[in-house]
């Protein structure tokens, strides 16, 4: 599996998550993967229920299963990285401090989006590359929880937001680095998306639009799926709305008389109700499945847990993950 899997998704289908299910599950016997945000937004934290991340790497998890592996963090700060480049580029470390001081840092960070993204995902692929003095490389997996849909090619595709800062140079060269490291085989694009008409189109869209940049398209991870608790043939009887056949049944099992006025049959109205708005919605996903599926992209799903996240939900994830690629190999 590919050393660098970046996840993106459309706002609300659950990416960081899905980013932080899949760190726990590449994280296997004895193998390190390191979960980098980019955002700013501290979520990682907040489901792994750890204090806010530093601008270091710091290990948060232990995978789950025999000789689980390690899952470390990263928070990657623009500011930062933009000293540790001047640093290693230019041997600015106490000038470099002394112009974040006067705010030319965040200055040039706000004022050059496209350094911004060279910065950010440089860092990550410094990350990929990284070898400790053995010559094995610090980390198995680097999992990036990256912008969503609508900006995640222009993100990735740091070239074009270069061109317009530097055609030769350091800057230049940084970003053909990490072009050569987003465009090789050591890179997957994931897209986080819901069984619903908007995110799979932005899906859709958006592979379409890797795909037209020159970025390599891992899988779509469909998340949230709810489970189907009716099957075909009650479905379509609710459909149908069977009011006699449904009260009968609702009397056998107890649930007072069948005749009209009577407990069961005041029953049917509100099941079938219920019934045919879960039939409208299992119907609903039966079709974004045809069109994920007219997409030649692998599919993963992963299922609803309930309200909230809790780090016991996000080891189930991973666990679901790991079963779905072990029957994939």
């Amino acid at each position: 599996m590919s050393r660098l899997q970046v996840v993106s998704g459309k706002g609300g289908t659950g990416k960081t998550t899905v980013a932080a299910a899949l760190a726990l599950a590449l994280a296997r016997e004895g193998r390190r993967t390191l979960l980098v945000e980019v955002e700013g937004r501290q979520g990682i934290a907040q489901l792994f229920g750890t204090e806010a991340l530093p601008y270091e790497e710091r290990k948060i998890a232990v995978a789950p299963g025999r000789g689980g592996g390690e899952v470390h963090a990263l928070a990657i700060d623009a500011e930062r990285a933009l000293l540790d480049y001047l640093q290693m580029f230019y041997k600015l470390g106490s000038a470099g401090r002394a112009l974040k001081k006067l705010g030319a840092i965040d200055f040039a960070t706000t004022i050059a989006p496209g350094l911004r993204d060279v910065l950010l995902t440089g860092k990550a692929c410094e990350a990929v590359r990284r070898k400790d003095k053995a010559g094995r490389f610090v980390y198995d997996h680097v999992i990036m929880d990256a912008p969503p849909t609508g900006r995640i090619t222009r993100f990735l595709n740091v070239n074009d937001e270069v061109a317009g800062l530097a055609r030769f140079g350091p800057i230049h060269n940084q970003a053909q680095a990490v072009m050569k490291v987003l465009k090789s085989p050591d890179t997957a694009v994931h897209l986080v998306t819901l069984l619903e008409e908007m995110p799979v189109q932005e899906t859709a869209d958006g592979i379409a639009e890797l795909v037209e940049a020159g970025l390599p398209v891992g899988r779509v991870f469909v998340n949230m799926v709810r489970p189907h608790h009716l099957d075909e043939g009650t479905l379509r009887e609710a459909a149908e709305g069977h009011r006699a056949d449904i009260a009968r049944a609702l009397s056998r099992v107890g649930l007072g008389g069948a005749r009209r006025g009577g407990l069961a049959e005041r029953l049917v109205e509100p099941l079938l109700a219920q019934a045919a708005e879960h039939a409208s919605r299992v119907e609903l996903e039966r079709e974004q499945r045809q069109v994920l599926a007219g997409l030649d992209v692998p599919t993963y799903e992963l299922p609803l847990l309930g309200s909230g996240m809790e780090l016991a939900g996000l080891y189930e994830l991973a666990t679901e993950l790991r079963k779905q690629a072990d029957a994939d190999e």
